[in-house]
C-alpha cells in the first residue's frame, strides 16, 4: 500500500467518525430538554461538520478521495440512544452519558492516528487541533453530566 493511500485511509476512518458523531449530536441537540444542553449540542454538530470538511481537504492533498457517509455503527449508536431516552427518566442525563462514551473513543481514534510518526506536519496539527477541541468538549460534557 502506497504512503498516501495508507494517510488517507485512516483519515477517511476519521471522516467517517466525524460524520457519526455529527449526527450523533444533530440527534442529541435536538431530543436535549435544556435549552443550553440543546445549544451546546448543535455547536458541537457544527464543530463536526466543519472538521469534517478539514479532514477532505487533508485527503484531498494526498490525491484520494474523501468517504462520502457514516458508518452501520453509527447508526446503530443512534438507535441505542433513541431508545435510551425514550425509557429514560432524565433524557439529558441518558443523551449525555452516551456523548461522554462517544467522545472518549473519538480521542482515542485520534491518538492512534497521531502515534504514526510519519504524518506530515500539515496533516498532524489539523489532527493535534480536532483532538484537543474533542477533548475540551469532553471536559465540558462530563462537568454537564455531573450538574444533571
Amino acid at each position: 500500500m502506497k504512503f498516501t493511500e495508507k494517510i488517507s485511509g485512516m483519515l477517511n476512518d476519521l471522516l467517517e467518525k466525524n460524520y457519526d458523531t455529527e449526527k450523533n449530536y444533530r440527534y442529541a441537540g435536538e431530543n436535549a430538554q435544556d435549552p443550553q444542553l440543546k445549544s451546546f449540542f448543535n455547536e458541537r454538530a457544527q464543530e463536526r461538520y466543519d472538521f469534517g470538511h478539514e479532514l477532505k481537504s487533508e485527503i484531498r492533498t494526498f490525491g484520494e478521495s474523501p468517504e462520502k457517509g457514516s458508518s452501520i455503527g453509527g447508526d446503530i449508536q443512534r438507535s441505542w440512544m433513541n431508545l435510551k431516552t425514550t425509557f429514560s427518566a432524565n433524557k439529558n442525563e441518558a443523551l449525555l452519558e452516551e456523548v461522554v462514551k462517544g467522545e472518549k473513543a473519538a480521542v482515542d481514534e485520534y491518538n492512534e492516528v497521531l502515534q504514526h510518526t510519519d504524518l506530515p506536519p500539515s496533516t498532524q496539527n489539523v489532527l493535534m487541533k480536532q483532538r484537543n477541541a474533542i477533548t475540551a468538549a469532553l471536559n465540558k460534557v462530563k462537568s454537564l453530566e455531573q450538574r444533571a
